[in-house]
């Protein structure tokens, strides 16, 4: 096994952070623009934009996509 240093999995906790701030920060935000939504139907436009949001319709990175036959 690989060691990790202190930096890397400090950097891993606060990518993680970031991306469950996003999340929070776009449920809030649908239920300002849709207020008499249901939990459910929030749940379900949240759902859709974790897999459609612009800039990363081929994933969270920047540069070509990578198909995993090539990584």
């Amino acid at each position: 096994m690989v060691p990790v240093s202190s930096s890397a999995k400090q950097k891993m906790r606060t990518a993680l952070e970031l991306g469950d701030l996003a999340v929070r920060m776009m449920r809030q935000n649908l239920r300002r623009r849709t207020p008499r939504a249901s939990d459910e139907e929030i749940e379900a436009a949240l759902q859709a934009w974790v897999r459609t949001r612009p800039g990363a319709e081929h994933g969270d990175c920047d540069g070509r996509p990578i198909h995993p036959k090539h990584a």
